[in-house]
């Protein structure tokens, strides 16, 4: 008797196979809508800011070295860092533009103090 309620348990209910694909659709739905949408966008707006750089601007690469762009060639970068140190870097390796990043002056360290 018990072995025959665990096989009735056992086997699926009816027209439950609809409801499943309808959950798993969801669910890759909602994976496209707040992952995969938002990354591609981020993508596109990094290549947009690369492809624009020109010389004099204020970046930093993925290995956190700060400089200024001096030229600029079809996939590379030099950049000047400081006096007279410039390094020739990947264009892919540039991650943000820093001269828009509002860094405090000295008379607004002062006043934080």
């Amino acid at each position: 008797m018990y072995l025959i309620t665990l096989l009735q348990a056992a086997q699926p209910a009816a027209g439950g196979g609809a409801s499943f694909w309808i959950m798993i659709l969801l669910l890759f739905a909602v994976m496209w809508l707040f992952m995969i949408r938002p990354q591609r966008k981020q993508q596109k707006e990094l290549e947009k800011f690369r492809n624009e750089l020109k010389k004099g601007d204020k970046i930093v690469t993925a290995g956190g070295i700060y400089g200024t762009v001096a030229e600029i060639q079809d996939r590379t970068v030099l950049i000047k860092v400081d006096g007279d140190v410039k390094l020739r870097v990947d264009k892919n390796s540039i991650v943000r533009d820093y001269s828009t990043d509002a860094q405090p002056t000295n008379d607004q360290a002062a006043q934080q103090k």
